[in-house]
């Protein structure tokens, strides 16, 4: 039984992903931070474990890095899923709401793994999978600080797969494209139109065919594939 910690688990992508570890037969923790009761019905229904802390800090990774093995007795699997965007211009963006997303989204993945790399390491074993998004490879129109923060992923990723490579640890980054989640609810019906046309498999996804493609690459599978970074995009851009 693998033990598994993903981050920002209450809803959307890491909520698919708890759920599709927890069928699998994994020992799962998730970590939130406000959404209480999202998060006391995925526990329950599930039987995953809750951390309730702010990743964004450093003590907030690491007070949920040292819960979750306190919990599950190691961890094998880390799922940084964590995010959070924020829409505006970028001369209307404020320090701390370009550093609020940058930490959420980058510094987060940062200070868990410096937190769990050790356990990893010497089991010579485990799996670190950074959930980025399109929008780091494309960059996306009064999102800066969101596509920056996950074009870093993209870099953290292949530099770090090549640090832990010799210790028998994989490292890959998952890009989902628009996914029908919270996050994403707030395009109007025009804009869901555009960005269905954008792919070319004409819709925007689904959170669990983003859990799908995160089970596979933390598979015994998939030890063989590491500093990747796979689209789960429907085809986007198309055209």
């Amino acid at each position: 039984m693998r033990k598994v910690l993903i981050t920002g688990g209450s809803r959307g992508i890491g909520r698919a992903c708890v759920e599709k570890f927890i069928s699998e037969g994994d020992c799962v923790a998730f970590v939130y931070r406000t959404s209480d009761a999202d998060a006391n019905e995925l526990a329950q229904r599930t039987g995953a474990n809750l951390i309730k802390s702010d990743v964004s800090s450093p003590e907030g990774a690491k007070n949920a890095a040292k819960k979750a093995l306190e919990l599950l007795c190691g961890i094998d699997i880390l799922i940084n899923n964590a995010g959070i965007s924020c829409t505006g211009l970028l001369t209307e963006l404020s320090y701390d709401g370009w550093r609020r997303v940058l930490d959420t989204n980058l510094t987060s993945a940062y200070c868990l793994c410096r937190e769990l790399i050790p356990g990893m390491v010497s089991r010579k074993y485990g799996s670190i999978l950074n959930i980025g998004s399109v929008w780091g490879n494309y960059g996306a129109s009064c999102e800066v600080a969101y596509s920056a923060s996950k074009a870093g992923l993209r870099g953290f990723t292949l530099a770090l797969a090549r640090e832990l490579g010799p210790s028998g640890i994989t490292v890959n980054c998952l890009e989902p494209g628009v996914i029908d989640t919270d996050m994403n609810a707030s395009y109007d019906t025009d804009e869901r139109k555009a960005l269905e046309s954008a792919a070319a498999l004409c819709r925007i996804g689904k959170p669990w065919e983003v859990a799908e493609a995160a089970y596979f690459l933390t598979s015994d599978k998939a030890r063989f594939i590491t500093a990747q970074t796979l689209g789960v995009d429907g085809g986007f851009p198309f055209g």
